[in-house]
């Protein structure tokens, strides 16, 4: 991911085509070190490619990706009663415990 990113980067900056140099280079000012076989793979795949296109296609394929994140919170649903039963016992007790902080003073007094 962090090869894409910098290809990315290189591209916005105005380079058309980023060579490994170029990939290194702005990995290296953020202290990242640059596997240049992996480095060399996103070049290749890359290369002679408009990369608005690219975002174009990758974004239309997200798209068709189910998330799922609307199943997590109806399963837990059902426990959130007896969640809040206990939270409020949590809290009276913290509520007494605080109460004897102060020690008859408060802090602007």
């Amino acid at each position: 991911m962090r090869y894409v990113a910098a290809y990315l980067l290189a591209t916005l900056g105005g380079n058309e085509s980023p060579s490994l140099k170029d990939l290194k280079a702005i990995l290296g000012s953020v202290g990242i070190d640059c596997d240049d076989a992996l480095a060399k793979s996103v070049i290749e795949k890359l290369k002679g490619k408009d990369i608005n296109e690219v975002i174009a296609a990758g974004s239309s394929k997200l798209a068709s990706v189910p998330s799922g994140g609307a199943a997590a919170p109806a399963a837990s649903a059902g426990g959130a009663g007896e969640e809040k039963k206990e939270e409020k016992k949590e809290e009276k007790q913290e509520e007494e415990e605080e109460s004897d902080d102060d020690m008859g003073f408060g802090l602007f007094d």
